[in-house]
């Protein structure tokens, strides 16, 4: 049977990159059959990056059949994957997350989790000197997974691997990284043809904290305003995304790249009190600037207090 390589729901340029990358490694390399798939519609800079690099867009799925082989790439978080995951055949986990647990497996898997800002690094990683057998549009996914994932290395969670290896590819693809990072976040800051419910589940995870149950959505741009002017609106569609998706409440953190901050959208009490606790602000109005917060995983999502 063909192995299904897929990220988590809502893919962004990582969960779009990195299951090309690996199904190109299992079925070229590995000689086991393999493809990508994708858990929903890419963001606009995955889908900059699949047309710059050439790459087909991967299948869209919904479900996972009994027993097919997959690898999970960028999560092993139950809650992000398929309903019935855990009837697949899990027979490989890649992922730069922390270990969240649920998933089950039918026996012994190789599992590579690293603290890494990206899985498209692991990946080097754990490919080697096969890489040199990489078709030219691959590397260029694997840079842009890296480029977008380290916000061009403007994020906490950047390692020197991430920064080394960015370089060795963009070197070997005659790439400018600062003028292509560019392009990517301007495309990633398009958010126009966006309803406010598709914006708020984007970039979203889903989190429980102290008893309650948060989408946690990430909007990174380099034009902040383009978001920010539409808050009364998101704001507005929050209670129904939250409803729909059985979370207690959304909460939006705008992040400004290039100002290296982050804006959360303050719609009642309840995040009034998350943000006055969990960052030490002072809110005094329906949006609050936090100065550095760039990142979800090592500074949004450790420090939520209710």
């Amino acid at each position: 049977m063909t192995t299904l390589v897929f990220g988590h729901r809502s893919p962004d340029t990582d969960s779009t990159g990195s299951p090309i990358i690996w199904a190109w490694y299992l079925d070229q390399i590995k000689e086991t059959p393999a493809k990508p798939v994708l858990l929903g519609e890419p963001n606009t800079e995955a889908l900059f990056v699949l047309d710059r690099w050439s790459l087909d867009k991967p299948e869209i799925i919904s479900d996972v059949a009994a027993d097919t082989p997959v690898v999970i790439v960028d999560t092993n978080n139950p809650a992000e994957l398929p309903n019935g995951i855990n009837n697949a055949d899990i027979t490989g986990i890649i992922d730069h997350h922390k270990l969240v647990g649920g998933l089950e497996t039918k026996g012994p898997i190789e599992i590579r989790i690293e603290p890494l800002a990206c899985t498209a690094t692991i990946m080097w990683k754990m490919i080697g000197k096969d890489m040199a057998q990489m078709p030219t549009g691959i590397k260029g996914a694997m840079l842009s997974c890296i480029l977008s994932d380290t916000l061009e290395f403007r994020s906490p969670t950047t390692t020197q691997e991430d920064k080394a290896i960015a370089w060795d590819l963009a070197e070997d693809l005659g790439v400018d990284i600062s003028a292509y990072a560019a392009e990517m976040f301007a495309a990633k800051s398009d958010v126009s043809a966006f309803s406010e419910a598709e914006l708020l589940r984007m970039d979203s995870k889903e989190y429980e904290v102290g008893g309650k149950q948060f989408r946690v959505s990430v909007l990174e741009t380099t034009s902040p305003a383009q978001v920010l002017d539409r808050k009364d609106a998101l704001m507005a569609a929050m209670p129904g995304v939250a409803s729909d998706d059985g979370a207690d409440q959304v909460l939006l953190f705008v992040v400004d790249i290039l100002a290296e901050e982050a804006t959360l959208l303050v719609p009642n009490d309840l995040v009034k009190s998350v943000a006055e606790k969990s960052f030490d602000a002072q809110v005094s109005g329906d949006t609050v600037v936090l100065p550095g917060v760039m990142s979800r995983k090592k500074q949004i999502i450790p420090n939520l207090k209710v």
